[in-house]
């Protein structure tokens, strides 16, 4: 096979185990895309050329994605070996665009059975996102948030602030409503026993129904001032519920669809989306970097003006290795406990982090709406539960709160470089990079304009600048539009990678030149990157204007770079 085809084969999500879906993009104008003859003489041709340990194989083509892909089943499970080999088999064909397993996707959640009696994730605290002193200015009216998740449960907290949804999971039996994709969303349970998910993911334990869509959807948009329970971020946005997961979670196909029809795109076989949302929020993911399934339908969602609100998981990695995390065009969630520290909620389970985390918001012991049932649904009830799958919906909420004012809607871009520009600094250095700061949802309101004199804002720069061997480079953030000058406890957020943090100088330098070193040269200190936050006197100094992270490396052997910095006044 020639390297060009094996370029097209995207193994990062492919398991360890049983795999009998993939999905395949044939390119545009080829007869494959037009004709179902001869889509299946391709695939034919494929699963005769296929060499596998067992018996003959038959490949079945069985839907067009609202990507414009195709999925495709094998006539037995194969395991990883056997599923490589077939997709380099249907990569031969000249016409395939791409190929990838139909990836399985899970909620980002670790449960706590700890229920705290105040939703400390929306206060004006270090930790919290200043969610009263927005509600002032906006509540979300008129804006619809899509949930994509395992469906929703009735709650009388709830019920008034959800639209029509629809369920996707195109597996009746792991849908457990007796058919396939349908217009009720309703979560029938996600719980599995100790051996039916095994098929898989190897000796994946038997587990309760999580209600996972109910309390995500609270977050963004419980029903609030009603003298009970809990309030919701937007509490007065409308959450439309999509549902994508159930037992043994979700299939990427399944998603990419709800993503396409969340958005207002056309879906085969589907009724169009009535409330197109502003606003998706996905508390889900699995393993690999974004798949090219996942980005089409991410892009396609962009392009209708709808921002993506995505969780960076919960395994203590980086979220590069995770999707939708690791997917462009997304804004995606670490998340931080009470006191501004990255989650954690077990040795193994932490706020997943790096350069693609964008903001972090609260994730840890996370009150919201639920259901009792430890399969199928029981009474409605309340728990705090932890993940990024929490912090999430945080964000999704102010996305809502910003829509919902601004005088025009505001595209997904703009809306990231709000959030961004907005952050309150971390009370304390992360241990890992999650973003720029947290979600502030006053400051992003006064940002765009809400109303009120702006506060303290966040600027950022996220382009990667390259540190040499005995070289400088300069890190540029200009500011414009503000009176006056900077405070003397202005707070400078820095994330630098490097191999050897002894060899560098880190300076931030003033408009007029004027230089305050954050970090001197240190030979006895070995450690590698640095991420801190400093907090200098800058009260001589003009707030407008160009002001730089400067780095100077004075040794050899080491490189690294500038991965992203931010400077608040």
């Amino acid at each position: 096979m020639s390297a060009f085809a094996a370029e097209r084969v995207n193994l990062s999500s492919l398991n360890q185990h049983a795999q009998d879906e993939f999905i395949v993009k044939y390119r545009d104008g080829s007869a494959q895309r037009s004709s179902a003859a001869s889509l299946q003489s391709a695939l034919s041709t494929a699963a005769t050329g296929f060499s596998g340990k067992g018996k003959a194989l038959g490949l079945k083509h069985l839907r067009r994605i609202a990507t414009g892909s195709e999925l495709i089943r094998a006539g037995r499970k194969l395991d990883r070996a056997e599923a490589e080999a077939l997709m380099r088999q249907i990569a031969a064909d000249p016409n395939v665009e791409y190929v990838e397993p139909n990836a399985r996707m899970y909620p980002l959640i670790t449960p706590n059975d700890t229920r705290y009696g105040e939703q400390w994730g929306y206060t004006d605290a270090d930790a919290g996102i200043n969610a009263p002193s927005a509600w002032d200015i906006s509540t979300g009216t008129g804006v619809v948030v899509a949930v994509i998740d395992t469906g929703i449960a009735s709650h009388s907290d709830l019920n008034a602030n959800i639209l029509p949804g629809y369920d996707f999971v195109s597996d009746a039996a792991a849908a457990r409503d007796g058919n396939g994709r349908d217009s009720n969303p309703a979560d029938e349970g996600d719980w599995n026993n100790a051996t039916e998910c095994d098929s898989l993911f190897q000796d994946v334990p038997a587990r309760n129904s999580s209600w996972h869509g109910t309390h995500v959807a609270g977050t963004i948009a419980a029903v609030t001032n009603n003298a009970k329970g809990v309030a919701g971020t937007a509490y007065n946005a409308k959450v439309v519920p999509v549902r994508v997961l159930a037992k043994c979670g979700g299939s990427l196909a399944d998603i990419a669809d709800a993503v396409t029809w969340a958005s207002g795109g056309s879906v085969s076989g589907v009724p169009a989306n009535a409330n197109p949302a502003e606003v998706i929020n996905m508390s889900l993911g699995g393993g690999g970097s974004c798949s090219a399934t996942y980005q089409a339908a991410i892009d396609g969602a962009v392009s209708r003006g709808t921002t993506v609100v995505v969780a960076a998981g919960n395994n203590n990695g980086n979220a590069a290795n995770i999707q939708p995390a690791s997917c462009n065009n997304v804004i995606t969630v670490g998340a931080v406990d009470s006191a501004g520290a990255r989650s954690v909620w077990s040795s193994a389970q932490k706020s997943n982090y790096g350069a693609v985390v964008d903001v972090a918001a609260p994730g840890s012991s996370i009150l919201s709406t639920l259901n009792a049932g430890t399969t199928t649904p029981g009474a409605e009830s309340y728990a705090s539960y932890g993940g990024t799958s929490m912090a999430t919906p945080h964000v999704a909420g102010v996305v809502a709160l910003l829509q919902a004012k601004a005088s025009t809607p505001k595209t997904p871009a703009e809306i990231e470089t709000l959030l961004k520009n907005s952050v309150r600094a971390f009370p304390q250095t992360p241990d890992q990079p999650i973003g720029a700061g947290i979600v502030n949802a006053k400051a992003a309101l006064d940002a765009l304009g809400g109303g009120g004199t702006p506060g303290a804002q966040t600027y950022s720069n996220s382009a990667d600048y390259a540190i040499n061997d005995n070289a400088t480079v300069e890190s540029p953030i200009t500011v414009s539009g503000r009176t006056g000058n900077a405070p003397s406890n202005a707070s400078v957020s820095v994330n630098i990678v490097h191999t050897y943090r002894g060899d560098l100088k880190v300076d931030l330098v003033a408009p007029d030149g004027s230089v305050y070193t954050l970090l001197n040269y240190n030979s006895n200190d070995s450690s590698d990157n640095v991420v801190a936050t400093y907090t200098r006197d800058l009260s001589s100094e003009t707030l407008n204007g160009t002001w730089k992270l400067r780095v100077n490396d004075n040794w050899v052997n080491d490189t690294g770079r500038i991965d992203s910095w931010s400077i608040k006044f």
